[in-house]
């Protein structure tokens, strides 16, 4: 699987890790040069994961 760049924002809501992700806050600030959902779930984060 190719990786992400850092870059790429997440606005998948429904993601466990949404609030300890930096892809979810440039995403909401508006800095990211593309915005995707990634497959995170209630139960388990996506794997493109970034801590803050």
């Amino acid at each position: 699987m190719a990786k992400v760049p850092e870059n790429v924002g997440c606005n998948n809501q429904e993601c466990i890790k949404k609030n300890e992700c930096k892809r979810n806050d440039i995403a909401r600030k508006g800095t990211a040069v593309e915005v995707r959902t990634f497959g995170g779930t209630k139960e388990k984060g996506c794997g493109k994961f970034i801590q803050k």
